[in-house]
């Protein structure tokens, strides 16, 4: 039986390297230290490295790097190789179907996939056209306001935030995408002024990873993205109780008014019984995976 040959052990900082002998290396470095995502996570820090899209990446795959291409990949898979997210070595992550390309830094968490998912419901459910008055609460990178505002420029959608950092970071995306929004440092719905109906529409995605669990995370998570946006208390939803007690208070949402939150796993059930407990019906939607994760909250 024949065996495949084992390459010729190379010194990685003297040696030409190729794209594709790069990228199957540093795959290979991350895979064996347990990174997910390890060739997706080679290709964007190439790409990146490279200034180009990883899609070039395919078509230039036999093509050599200078030698200060190369240290300045190499300095980018260090960090990774530290568990530092790609976004944040990136400087920025894609969010949603509208191609909304925002700033991160460790001074925000990473918007996730699950997030998108509750702004596709929220237009779902609102046709463009409408006047709606929307808060986003907790708003940490904007991706939500930001999101809302690019999809139905017609709305005001202020945000508001415990977070100074968390702001200022919010307020550079919303810049960069020509979006006007305004952004308030609040502790929830405390120091934002309703209008005089009430908000007719309210999204949150707050901290909901119970206290004890944030050591067990991922170290991209645990080690890297702040502890404010991920310590949800004792049982993860601490927050998420203290807005919907807030939100059920006469003046804060209009007649018909709606909000919509993101949980964590194994939350559905709690969710629903404070929201009812809170007066409040309510419906739960799935993730990509089939956990429930969002959740539609109205009177």
């Amino acid at each position: 039986m024949s065996t495949r040959p084992t390459p010729p052990r190379r010194d990685s900082r003297s040696a030409r390297w190729t794209i594709g002998e790069l990228l199957e290396w540093t795959c290979d470095k991350l895979t064996s230290l347990g990174v997910p995502d390890a060739r997706t996570d080679a290709q964007h820090l190439l790409a990146h490295a490279l200034g180009c899209a990883r899609m070039d990446l395919y078509v230039r795959f036999h093509e050599l790097l200078s030698d200060e291409e190369r240290g300045e990949f190499r300095a980018l898979v260090r960090r990774r190789l530290a568990r530092e997210p790609v976004a944040y070595i990136e400087g920025v992550r894609g969010f949603h179907a509208l191609d909304l390309e925002l700033m991160v830094d460790a001074r925000v968490l990473i918007p996730r996939a699950d997030t998108e998912l509750l702004v596709d419901w929220v237009f779902e459910t609102t046709p463009a056209g409408t006047e709606v008055s929307a808060v986003d609460v907790g708003t940490g990178s904007g991706a939500l306001a930001l999101s809302l505002k690019h999809g139905r420029p017609e709305w005001t959608v202020p945000a508001s935030d415990i977070s100074n950092d968390a702001l200022a970071v919010a307020q550079a995306n919303a810049t960069k995408h020509g979006l006007e929004i305004e952004f308030v440092r609040a502790d929830l719905l405390e120091g934002l002024v309703a209008p005089a109906r009430g908000w007719d529409l309210l999204v949150a995605n707050l901290p909901y990873i119970p206290s004890a669990d944030i050591e067990g995370l991922a170290p991209e998570v645990r080690d890297f993205e702040p502890r404010l946006a991920l310590d949800g208390g004792a049982d993860g939803l601490r927050l998420i109780e203290r807005l919907l007690g807030a939100a059920a208070a006469d003046g804060q949402l209009a007649p018909g008014g709606v909000m919509f939150l993101e949980f964590g796993i194994d939350q559905a059930n709690a969710v629903r019984a404070l929201a009812r407990d809170a007066g409040f019906q309510v419906e739960v939607r799935d993730d990509l995976a089939g956990i429930p994760r969002v959740a539609r909250i109205w009177r």
